[in-house]
């Protein structure tokens, strides 16, 4: 079983960052693979970002590629999301999930889910 928890989001200006952090409980938390996802009202949870295991992969989403840092620190079972650049269009519920497998754009992968953090960009 593995925990996350959700921190760092907020209310930012566009063009302004905001880190947001996952912690992940666990006694086998460094092994997952996590990501990162988003969701506004009305529309389908979207992945944003994604890190393998060990830190040496990452995948991104087009909307955020260039913009959005993923990274993790596996003595501290944290995954960090650093947002740079930031568009209203990136106002959401962020959240960090876990998978012990599979492909990382896909949701339906993933086993564990945060309860969300959110992320509000003003113009």
């Amino acid at each position: 079983q593995v925990q996350l928890v959700e921190s760092g989001g907020g209310l930012a200006q566009a063009g302004g960052s905001l880190r947001l952090s996952c912690a992940a409980s666990g006694r086998t938390a460094s092994s997952y693979a996590m990501g990162w996802f988003r969701q506004t009202p009305g529309k389908e949870r979207e992945f944003v970002a994604a890190i393998s295991w060990s830190g040496d992969s990452t995948y991104y989403a087009d909307s955020v590629k260039g913009r959005f840092t993923i990274s993790r620190d596996n003595a501290k079972n944290t995954v960090y999301l650093q947002m740079n650049s930031l568009k209203p269009e990136d106002t959401a519920v962020y959240y960090c999930a876990a998978a012990l497998s599979g492909k990382p754009r896909l949701m339906e992968e993933y086993d564990y889910w945060g309860q969300g953090t959110q992320v509000t960009v003003s113009s």
